[in-house]
C-alpha cells in the first residue's frame, strides 16, 4: 500500500479510483479495508472541489424518474391527485406541493432535499 496523501492532481485522482477498485472487496477491520476507508474520504474530498454536480430540478428529476421507469403522466396521477395537476406542474405550471412532493419521494426514492430544492 501506498502512502496516504491529499489528491491534487486527476491524475492522483484517477490512480486513487483505481486503488479503490482493488481494495473494494477487503475484508472490514482489515489493514486494506482501513486503508479504503481513508482513501474514500480524499477521493469524495476531491470530487466534491473537482467534480461537483448540481443537483437536479426538482422537476427533471421527476422526469428522469419516468423517463427511467417508462412512465407516462397519467401513471402520475394517484402521486398528484389529478391529470390535470400533473400536467401543470411538469409544465412548471404550478409549483410542487409538499403533499405530492412526499407522495414522490415515498414511492420513487427522489431525495426529499431534491423535490423542495
Amino acid at each position: 500500500m501506498q502512502t496516504i496523501r491529499p489528491i491534487k492532481a486527476e491524475n492522483q485522482y484517477r490512480e486513487a479510483l483505481q486503488t479503490i477498485d482493488s481494495l473494494i472487496d477487503s475484508e472490514p477491520g482489515s489493514t486494506e479495508f482501513e486503508y479504503l476507508e481513508v482513501l474514500s474520504i480524499l477521493v469524495d474530498d476531491y470530487e466534491n472541489k473537482h467534480h461537483s454536480i448540481e443537483p437536479l430540478d426538482p422537476i427533471e428529476a421527476v422526469k428522469t424518474e419516468m423517463e427511467e421507469k417508462g412512465l407516462r403522466q397519467k401513471d402520475l396521477i394517484p402521486y398528484f391527485g389529478s391529470k390535470e395537476m400533473v400536467s401543470q406542474v411538469l409544465n412548471r405550471k404550478r409549483p410542487l406541493t409538499l403533499k405530492i412532493a412526499k407522495n414522490l419521494h415515498q414511492k420513487f426514492g427522489i431525495s426529499a432535499e431534491t423535490l423542495l430544492a
